[in-house]
């Protein structure tokens, strides 16, 4: 074998290695399904389609338009709205198709600020910045850990927007939509919503159902709580076939040529699973993160929005401030088997050095874990934050835990045989 070949076989084996005795936590994370893994494999991820599907430039897409065709319909029934598109290859240049469609450069758009949770493409050196769009934040709620609804209504009226932002990286509660229907209205703006992180529990029911309450488009990633390929997706239940041209060309030409064939075949496989398992699983999610918060809570870390159920989401953000900060806690975290990122925290202005950590729930509930693997997990992060037991050790308790969940669940199996083959590595 050459060396080249022998030396990145030898690290993708030893990340496998890794994974496979690790707590993956990481909010933006997920696993796919064996099923699913398998269309990435496939002749699709040689092959090129551009334009939509029986419209193409290229020939030999046959039956790439019938794949194409029934990931459409997938997503049309789950999200229950009249217009989806899967081309995007991921939640970032859906976002920038937004970007193009609806914004010229100038243009105002309001959002949430990086250090209230947003993500980088709505930065000023984010795709945001740019486009040349000027970027306003919204007033926060610290204690809610959400937007202040009384304030951003305000601003709104003040600065009307050509777009009205909303959306997270730190996505712990639903967005109050409903409550600025009014001033959307007065400003005469579109609404977008970046749905990335909580794709799969819009689906699933367990959020908010933001294109019917008031936003005129969604976009997202489709590797998160919908737990699918890295790809994206974007979506409008719009009646304005101009407004949904203006999408679709935004999509392509403008921001995608070909849009990784095996990625959608894979995302079908997802959607397919997700309209079959997608409510329990996002339920199990949720109960997951708000059981993990309290235990967290009970054992002297510090959760935040704790007065407010801290989190109805996948999400938990933690202050670690006390115990020597984000990048510190993250990187023993990482030492003991636990996957996670340091995260800026409303007050922070140090992106390298924030005071929190972010944690997920959604990869551990898709590897079989519940409310009682939570209070375990709860248990092994304090002894490495608070307790300042020597990571090593705790990392063979970590392993130990983990031995027990190595199976993708709420996804479909072709037989017991293909579960055990397709266990993770």
């Amino acid at each position: 074998m050459d060396e080249h070949v022998a030396f990145l076989n030898e690290q993708v084996d030893r990340h496998h290695a890794w994974f496979s005795k690790s707590l993956p936590m990481i909010a933006s994370e997920n696993v796919i399904s064996p099923m699913a893994r398998e269309m990435l494999l496939t002749d699709f991820g040689d092959r090129y389609a551009e334009g939509l599907p029986h419209e193409r430039y290229y020939q030999g897409n046959t039956y790439v338009d019938e794949v194409e065709d029934r990931v459409i319909d997938l997503m049309k029934r789950i999200f229950r709205v009249r217009h989806a598109d899967p081309r995007p290859i991921s939640g970032t240049v859906a976002n920038m198709a937004v970007y193009f469609a609806l914004l010229e450069p100038g243009d105002i758009m309001t959002s949430v600020a990086l250090s209230h949770g947003a993500h980088i493409s709505s930065a000023k050196f984010g795709a945001a910045g740019l486009r040349g769009v000027n970027n306003v934040n919204y007033p926060f709620d610290v204690d809610r850990m959400n937007i202040d609804v009384d304030g951003t209504a305000k601003l709104l009226r003040l600065v009307k927007p050509k777009v009205a932002a909303f959306g997270q990286s730190v996505f712990l509660f639903p967005t109050p939509l409903r409550e600025l229907q009014d001033a959307f209205q007065e400003a005469d703006c579109h609404v977008w919503y970046d749905g990335a992180h909580v794709m799969g529990l819009i689906a699933g029911g367990q959020f908010q159902d933001p294109l019917h309450e008031g936003a005129d488009v969604l976009t997202g990633s489709t590797h998160k709580t919908l737990p699918g390929p890295q790809h994206g997706i974007l979506l409008s239940d719009s009646q304005d076939d101009k407004f949904v041209k203006r999408l679709q060309r935004a999509v392509f030409p403008g921001v995608v040529s070909n849009h990784h064939l095996h990625s959608l075949a894979a995302l079908g496989v997802t959607l397919a699973e997700c309209l079959a398992f997608g409510r329990d699983y996002a339920a199990q999610i949720v109960r997951n993160a708000k059981a993990l918060g309290q235990a967290l809570h009970e054992r002297g870390v510090k959760v935040l929005a704790e007065r407010h159920g801290f989190t109805e989401s996948h999400a938990l953000a933690t202050d670690v401030a006390a115990q020597g900060g984000g990048a510190k806690a993250a990187a023993d975290l990482e030492k003991a088997n636990i996957i996670t990122n340091k995260n800026l925290l409303p007050w922070d202005t140090s992106p390298v050095k924030p005071s929190g950590v972010r944690l997920g729930t959604q990869e551990l509930t898709r590897l079989g874990m519940k409310e009682a693997q939570m209070r375990e997990v709860a248990d092994l992060i304090a002894r490495v934050v608070v307790k300042g037991d020597a990571p090593a050790a705790v990392a063979e308790d970590v392993a130990a835990m983990r031995s027990e969940f190595n199976t993708v669940h709420y996804c479909f199996t072709k037989d017991a045989e293909a579960h055990r083959r397709w266990r993770i590595m």
